[in-house]
């Protein structure tokens, strides 16, 4: 995920749309707070949006949702200047969108931004590999060049052999498949995506979902992607912004959308959502609890009671041990043969990923007393998940009795 420190990629500001033969004079009726019926009724004119402020990170997928109407596909089409905006302005990467001549605009989307589309955009007469490569011809790039990259990106969305068929000969999944390697084809920076994958069947779609996030982990592109479904929007996006009536409702991080919802319309958004399958250990894992890394016995007796814990957490180095209870050391303190070392006393515990759901995570919870060490794939500590933190944020109230050994 990208850091929320970095400067941000597109930057837009105070962005207004208002439909009709002179937006400019109801633009006062706009910034009045009268409602989109309102306006519409007195004067005729659209309100498509008003005053969107965003922040957009490299390397993030930014979700942008809402239900029809809202205003989401107006915005994304603003980006590349499909639509003109009213007032506001949209900056990418230091360069002011709404200031570039027509020249200019061209070259900005053919080699800033690609678009993924909800019914494919495919052109039936050609086939695969030159759909895929079709950016890259109007480029002007090289026919050998764009075959061979072309057929790179068929390989990476698992079409490999299909390049001399036609669209007409695939299915709906695989038509998106397409389209989704003649977007990342040019090699663009940004990829839009609206709708992307609303008209997919639900296990086609799903396939999508994980196919866009596993090639995310490796190309991390800047991507903008449109959905009016919440579910999608919290399963492959870093942040997401909610629109309503052409109004930001709210912006964060999934969990923020999920665990703070900003106003009733997102409170209903989210009530009957899984929060185990979206929410992941990173979200409510506490501090690292008692971490012990001295294989003297009486060290790591002192370090527990210290930190006021009858159980710690064993590392060699960076090498996770397992866990060991202060009732293992004080016995084999006391045992006249030679002491143990800490990392023979350790009993073998399951570790968890930051990224792992707590629906996944439930289950070995269950199965063990302590909280659940949190260690990434370099063999990091981050921290540890009880059954209490998950429960906290699975219920309605957030209450709970147990201890934090739970």
């Amino acid at each position: 995920m990208p850091e929320e420190t970095s400067k941000p990629l597109i930057q837009v500001n105070g962005l207004y749309k208002v439909f009709g033969n002179d937006p400019a004079s109801v633009m006062a009726d706009v910034r009045s707070g009268m409602s989109k019926d309102d306006i519409l009724a007195k004067t005729g004119h659209a309100v498509g949006l008003k005053d969107i402020n965003l922040d957009i990170h490299k390397g993030s997928i930014f979700v942008i949702m809402g239900l029809s109407g809202s205003g989401k596909s107006t915005l994304i089409r603003h980006f590349n200047r499909l639509i003109e905006p009213t007032e506001g302005s949209i900056t990418v990467d230091g360069t002011d969108v709404m200031s570039l001549n027509a020249k200019g605009l061209e070259q900005f989307r053919r080699h800033k931004m690609s678009m993924v589309f909800q019914h494919f955009g495919l052109m039936p007469h050609r086939t695969v590999i030159e759909n895929v490569g079709y950016g890259l011809m109007v480029q002007g790039v090289a026919k050998n060049e764009r075959v061979q990259k072309a057929k790179a990106w068929l390989d990476a969305v698992g079409l490999a052999g299909y390049e001399a068929q036609y669209p007409a000969q695939l299915s709906g999944g695989q038509q998106q498949r397409v389209g989704l390697a003649r977007a990342l084809c040019t090699d663009a920076d940004i990829l839009l995506m609206d709708e992307a994958f609303s008209a997919l069947d639900p296990l086609i779609r799903s396939e999508m979902q994980d196919q866009l996030i596993a090639l995310q982990e490796k190309l991390r592109k800047t991507i903008i992607f449109i959905t009016h479904d919440l579910d999608e929007a919290l399963r492959i996006g870093d942040y997401i912004a909610i629109l309503k009536d052409g109004e930001l409702s709210q912006v964060g991080r999934p969990e923020e959308i999920l665990l703070k919802p900003a106003d009733d319309y997102v409170e209903a958004f989210v009530r009957d959502v899984n929060r185990a399958r979206v929410l992941t250990a990173d979200v409510v894992m506490k501090p690292p609890a008692c971490r012990l890394t001295t294989e003297n016995l009486n060290e790591a007796l002192k370090q527990m009671r210290g930190e006021g814990k009858d159980y710690g957490y064993v590392f060699a180095d960076s090498d996770y041990k397992g866990i060991v209870t202060r009732e293992r050391i004080q016995d084999a303190i006391e045992d006249p043969s030679p002491n143990a070392d800490l990392s023979e006393l350790a009993e073998a515990m399951p570790t968890v990923q930051p990224d792992a759901s707590l629906e996944d995570i439930l289950p070995t919870s269950l199965e063990h007393p302590y909280p659940l060490p949190v260690v990434d794939g370099d063999g990091d500590f981050h921290g540890v998940v009880s059954r209490k933190s998950m429960i906290s944020v699975l219920t309605e109230n957030g209450e709970t009795g147990e201890s934090d050994a739970a």
